[in-house]
């Protein structure tokens, strides 16, 4: 795992003094352009690593070799902890790492250190969307997240209509490549999708966060709640066996397997919020499928293919 070789690069980069990509790329077993990505990543994390040009160059520390990470700013420590925070979610090993970490850190620097290990993490299964841009506000919420600072936000929602919101943010996800905020606000927890936040104003006020609020948790509940909804209706559907994956793909956690058929097909269950829904989305696949039931997706299907032939048959 990424997170893994970063710890790894920068605790060697610390007994060495200064490396080059190639002595990184085989210390890790990894190719000398991953070895060069991972040491670029730090330096735009805010870790102070930079290259030297020329013989006898490579990438170093400013400051020197250190054994440990007292030389650190508090600056540096916090974009060290929220680069590598996100995959202790799924690694019990980069968990452990930054648990040494943590206690390698000046004491003044340990809290924000904490909290910024906490501040994010990643969801990479999609909702559908995919290649969105970060959006530019995710720095200025990781540092009211990190400090505890409420921030005022002025919210578009889903019909377009804004609004202003004082919030308590708590954590930030990643789910694909779309950023959600994760906050408290005076009508309990509330999701925010960032790129919907259209502006974003930090204020000096504490902001109060739960004492047993776990990011990982509140966005499993998150989840469940938005996938509830969308699998109001659930269809079983015949499809042959090797277009099944491609089905699979478009309707995520939404599918599910049942079984093979005799005649080379394989019985699935498919969702999505209502029966025009469901029927919208299989109507693309013709004849090469065959809804079993329910009636109601059966029923969407035949009056989409009446209006289509209605359409387009030649005269």
């Amino acid at each position: 795992m990424r997170a893994d070789r970063l710890v790894a690069v920068l605790l060697l980069m610390q007994t060495r003094g200064r490396v080059t990509a190639a002595e990184l790329a085989e210390e890790l077993e990894v190719s000398v352009a991953t070895a060069r990505r991972d040491l670029e990543a730090l330096s735009a994390a805010g870790v102070p690593v930079y290259p030297q040009p020329g013989r006898g160059g490579g990438w170093s520390l400013v400051g020197g070799a250190r054994t440990d990470l007292t030389g650190l700013s508090a600056a540096e420590a916090r974009a060290l902890f929220l680069l590598l925070g996100p995959a202790t979610a799924v690694s019990d090993e980069v968990r452990s790492a930054l648990r040494k970490l943590l206690r390698a850190l000046p004491p003044t620097f340990r809290a924000d250190a904490e909290a910024a290990a906490g501040a994010t993490m990643v969801d990479p299964a999609g909702w559908g969307e995919r290649d969105r841009p970060r959006p530019g506000l995710v720095a200025l919420l990781e540092t009211a997240v990190i400090r505890r600072r409420r921030v005022r936000l002025a919210y578009v929602d889903d019909a377009g209509r804004q609004s202003e919101r004082l919030v308590d943010p708590w954590g930030l996800v990643d789910k694909d490549g779309v950023w959600y905020l994760v906050a408290g606000t005076d009508r309990g927890r509330r999701t925010f999708r960032v790129d919907r936040v259209a502006g974003a104003e930090p204020t000096d006020l504490p902001a109060e966060r739960p004492e047993d609020f776990a990011l990982g948790a509140a966005w499993r509940q998150v989840v469940g709640e938005v996938e509830e909804r969308r699998s109001g209706t659930w269809a079983t559907v015949l499809i042959g066996a090797r277009f099944a994956p491609i089905l699979r793909d478009r309707f995520g956690r939404h599918f599910r397997f049942e079984g093979e058929l005799a005649d080379g097909r394989v019985r699935v269950r498919v969702a999505a919020p209502a029966p025009l829904d469901l029927a919208r989305t299989l109507a693309g696949w013709g004849a090469m499928i065959e809804v079993v039931e329910p009636g109601t997706v059966r029923d969407e299907l035949a009056r989409i293919g009446a209006e289509l032939t209605a359409r387009y048959s030649s005269p």
